[in-house]
């Protein structure tokens, strides 16, 4: 480089300089790639609600237009004010659930949102349902009567079909024909009437199993013609002697722990639950047998002929289940797993149940504890399905190994309550409803017996072996799917549920399907959840009287667990 400066009229050379070559210059430079290209990404909004992303950039109302990397996926989350609903995606997006968009171009996409019908369930946006493990309705709820007579004044006396000696008027102590004490164990009890086992307050909060399978239930049903569908209700001790006396280490050879009936002091949240929101004493599981089959119900509102688990050499069913269709439908959905085994998470809480379900939404399924973060985060999905703890113990299942007694009922209210209590205090308790039942009776005795029903599909038993009641083909009602199974606890909570409501309409639990069904307008998977009622008789839209919620007491954990006889 030569530098001149100007003198008179010319121009004198000052110097003469020589730039070396250096790092990052000329050949040497190393290459800089290109800065990524941003795209936009438009949403525009109306009603009252807003839009979210993940990653952050839309907040709208607020902010309504943000720039993305290219290749970006963007995750848009619609959430409704309270009092409306949200309608649904155009442009981009479609459907009702999150939608996620791969940026590559600029992208615009609208959300609507319509104020909720005054006084229908379109003001509830998230619905939770929860079946824990095989508890009768009088063993947890038949004391319920007594509980409102002692809280003097706070809730009234309802009409409700409890255990008869805390109904009002108070009838006598009920008490069933139990086995033939002369027989010791290990042979099996013979029936005998005049050994009468009564109705008592269970100090254990821990059980021996019973069996509540498809040939005990009939026997419950009518234990000397189970195919009847005359309910004489007679078989619940014998059969609970019975299944202890076949299995080695149990204490109770007599049944008498199929009588037990917990109180107020005992449950005290499941109490003080049922008694602020909703319950039932017409609320029924769906057939005659136990958990495998029920929660096919759960699932798909049929279990396609079965009254055993499906085993695994037959393959998955393709009966639809409720996820399918809510999938198919675009509304979000969860299954929330308690047990933290990461098998349990991805996926089998359907499959272990025998459905399929589809691999692309493994992401639906996810630790319990997630629940509550989504509770409290605002981000819950429109239906959520929360799996017991199986494996832990908080199911509430009675013990099925009495060398290790576990299952306490106390435990198990004690886990339920920790995530009925998030929801309450979040804000997602605006527009939500939580739904606990329990997925079959569990073999405890019950004054109420069995209701007709509708067959899901007009298929009967296909499992049958000999032996089994039934077997041969049998066109006895009982026999055919066409009688739900015995009553289970029910409880209903959410701002609009009614205060101290007891429904008496007779349903079983696949109204849960019916009542997802008519909030989200999705078909009914079969003819059994098209015949329930749809839940609303619970519900006060109008004037929600639960929009600022109970404040609970802390459910107690102190009674003994152990596998003493009753």
């Amino acid at each position: 480089m030569r530098l001149y400066t100007k003198l008179g009229s010319g121009l004198v050379l000052l110097a003469v300089l020589t730039l070396s070559s250096c790092s990052g210059v000329g050949s040497n430079r190393p290459s800089v790639p290109a800065p990524p290209s941003s795209v936009q990404l438009t949403v525009s909004k109306t009603g009252p609600g807003a839009v979210t992303s993940n990653p952050a950039g839309i907040n709208c109302g607020s902010t309504c237009t943000a720039s993305f990397n290219s290749g970006t996926t963007v995750t848009l989350t619609a959430t409704p004010s309270a009092g409306s609903v949200f309608a649904g995606w155009s442009g981009a997006c479609s459907g009702t659930g999150p939608c996620s968009l791969t940026l590559s171009a600029a992208t615009s996409t609208a959300a609507t949102f319509n104020a909720a019908v005054t006084g229908s369930l379109q003001s509830i946006n998230h619905i939770i349902f929860m079946a824990q493990e095989n508890r009768g309705f009088l063993q947890y709820f038949g004391a319920l009567p007594q509980y409102w007579a002692n809280s003097n004044g706070q809730y009234s006396m309802e009409k409700f079909d409890g255990l008869p000696q805390f109904n009002a008027p108070p009838g006598p102590v009920p008490s069933i024909p139990g086995c033939d004490p002369t027989l010791p164990p290990p042979n099996l009890c013979s029936y005998d009437p005049n050994n009468a086992v009564q109705s008592y307050h269970a100090v254990n909060k821990c059980t021996e199993g019973l069996s509540p399978w498809w040939n005990q239930s009939h026997h419950d049903f009518n234990y000397n013609d189970p195919l009847s569908t005359t309910p004489t209700l007679d078989g619940y001790v014998i059969m609970a002697a019975n299944f202890a006396r076949k299995h080695p280490n149990y204490n109770d050879v007599n049944g008498i722990r199929s009588m037990g009936y917990y109180t107020g002091d005992d449950l005290n949240y499941y109490y003080f639950m049922a008694s602020n929101f909703a319950t039932s004493d017409r609320w029924f599981s769906p057939t005659l047998s136990d958990t495998a089959t029920n929660r096919m119900y759960l699932l798909a509102a049929t279990s396609s002929g079965r009254v055993r688990q499906r085993p695994a050499t037959d393959g998955l069913s393709n009966d639809q289940t409720i996820f399918e269709a809510l999938q198919k439908a675009g509304i979000s959905w969860k299954v929330y797993v308690s047990d933290p085994n990461p098998t349990l998470i991805a996926g089998s809480a359907m499959s272990q149940y025998s459905f399929t379900y589809n691999a692309n939404a493994q992401q639906n399924f996810v630790p319990a504890a997630q629940f509550k973060t989504d509770a409290v985060n605002g981000t819950l999905p429109q239906v959520a399905m929360i799996e017991p703890g199986y494996i832990d113990g908080t199911d509430e299942h009675p013990f099925d190994n009495a060398l290790a007694p576990g299952g306490s009922v106390q435990a198990g209210a004690r886990y339920v309550s920790g995530l009925i209590n998030t929801l309450m205090t979040s804000q997602s308790w605006k527009d939500s409803a939580f739904i606990l039942t329990f997925d079959e009776f569990g073999g405890f005795y019950d004054n109420v017996p069995p209701q007709p029903a509708v067959s899901p599909d007009g298929i009967s038993p296909i499992d049958l072996q000999p032996g089994d009641g039934c077997y041969g083909g049998s066109t006895s009602p009982t026999c055919n799917f066409m009688y739900t199974g015995y009553r289970v606890p029910l409880i209903v909570v959410s701002p609009f549920t009614k205060r101290h409501y007891v429904s008496h309409t007779v349903a079983d639990f696949t109204a849960i399907l019916k009542f997802i069904e008519t909030r989200f307008n999705v078909s009914n998977l079969t003819a059994r959840d098209a015949a329930q009622m749809d839940m609303t008789e619970v519900f006060d839209f109008t004037n929600p009287p639960w929009m600022t919620p109970p404040s609970p007491p802390a459910q107690v954990v102190t009674g003994p667990c152990d596998n003493a006889v009753p």
